[in-house]
């Protein structure tokens, strides 16, 4: 099959989501997801103007070959804007070729290596009763592994509480992502927040108890020492990991918090290659993989991190809030059944309106997704559902600290 027709849809029913279309001679349609949250349109570019041209007439079957030619032929390698516009030709050949088979993707990658896929949903509160209606709420929908995120005393908007977040007035749980010509500004006080956090974690689990696996995400916030505190004082309430802890620039800084805590670390999520991964999986610095296959390659390029991981017992953890479409979140469905160390996939459930442009074909039971069992990833894009929405400028938030500084959001 040859690749005929190229598209890059840009529809925002919830927020942005960028696509890719492919379409081969035979007729068959694969997509891929192309989404950088808040850096959209760079993307787009990116693919319109320099990736479509070189995919008209491309054998649809050689995915290695395409993938190789388009990250060496630009010279220019690495970058999440590169590594998405990859990502997204990358999951829609994939698509194409388990569409061509007539299997669902997860056959093509080796088969199941489970029943479905443990999930963890995003709790949050500005203080405890709002945090533990939010936990109730998320193991009333079927969650039974939970991130919590919690407001900070003298704080006033804080990363990861979905109340501070608003879409169209309501309560969106929980998109960062404002829309808007700027982007919003946070606040932050480290010294309150490692003094408040282990107070939070002796609640919840004095409340929920001692088997519900919780998270939490620190969000490239502290330094390398500060992240070594944290991560000794929440040992007694045995997380399932503390993600992002320092800014993941700084690799060599894992030594210090390693050296320091055996609470279970997990990072990545901002990481595009292999080769951000060498020395801190070489090292053992970490236990969970965060990457997302959207921003890191697609398919073929996360596979090939995931198995370097599995040589030293490392997990994945594939990032997956809802800047990550449902055809992303299905690439990363079909990953995670087929690899032998899988570990846990972030779900966060996308809006309704989204759920109309993007038909799927996934289930969530008991705490379990499963990307079904339909050819292919298993969403069809509606075009027409997706002409509704266009596209409105939007932006991550930022921090300052109390003197004005700009710091790690």
């Amino acid at each position: 099959m040859q690749l005929v027709k190229a598209e890059v849809v840009v529809t925002s029913p919830d927020r942005n989501f960028v696509t890719l279309r492919l379409e081969t001679d035979e007729g068959v349609v694969g997509l891929g997801d192309a989404t950088l949250n808040g850096r959209e349109l760079a993307v787009v570019a990116y693919l319109q103007e320099h990736v479509v041209p070189l995919l008209i007439g491309r054998d649809a079957a050689r995915i290695e070959d395409t993938w190789q030619f388009l990250y060496r032929s630009a010279y220019w390698r690495r970058g999440p804007v590169t590594m998405a516009a990859i990502a997204a030709v990358d999951i829609a050949l994939w698509d194409i070729k388990a569409k061509a088979a007539g299997m669902p993707l997860y056959q093509l990658l080796g088969g199941a290596s489970r029943n479905g896929l443990l999930a963890y949903g995003h709790a949050s509160g500005k203080e405890l009763p709002e945090l533990f209606d939010s936990i109730r709420e998320h193991q009333e929908k079927g969650f039974r592994a939970i991130r919590v995120q919690t407001g900070v005393p003298g704080l006033k908007s804080i990363y990861g509480i979905a109340s501070n977040a608003t879409y169209d007035g309501g309560r969106y749980d929980h998109e960062p992502a404002q829309r808007g010509d700027l982007p919003q500004e946070e606040d932050w006080d480290t010294r309150s927040y490692l003094r408040h956090v282990p107070t939070v974690f002796e609640a919840v689990r004095h409340e929920f108890g001692p088997e519900l696996p919780l998270l939490h995400d620190s969000h490239h916030r502290l330094t390398p020492i500060q992240a070594a505190k944290l991560g000794k004082s929440l040992e007694p309430y045995d997380l399932f990991w503390l993600e992002d802890v320092t800014p993941a620039e700084n690799q060599e800084a894992l030594r210090l918090v390693r050296q320091h805590t055996t609470t279970p670390l997990a990072i990545g999520e901002i990481f595009n290659t292999v080769w951000d991964y060498q020395l801190i999986i070489r090292e053992q610095l970490i236990d969970y993989v965060r990457s997302a296959v959207t921003h890191t390659g697609g398919i073929t390029h996360l596979k090939k991190v995931l198995d370097y991981a599995g040589q030293y017992q490392i997990k994945s953890g594939m990032h997956g809030p809802t800047d990550i479409s449902p055809v992303g979140l299905a690439a990363q469905m079909h990953l995670g059944l087929a690899i032998h160390n899988f570990g846990i996939q972030e779900y966060m459930q996308h809006g309704a309106r989204t759920d109309e442009v993007f038909r799927q074909s996934f289930t969530f039971t008991d705490g379990l997704l499963h990307p079904g069992n339909e050819p292919g990833l298993g969403v069809e894009l509606d075009l027409a559902e997706a002409a509704k929405y266009e596209y409105q400028r939007a932006y991550l938030p930022f921090n300052r600290l109390a003197d004005g500084t700009v710091h790690d959001w």
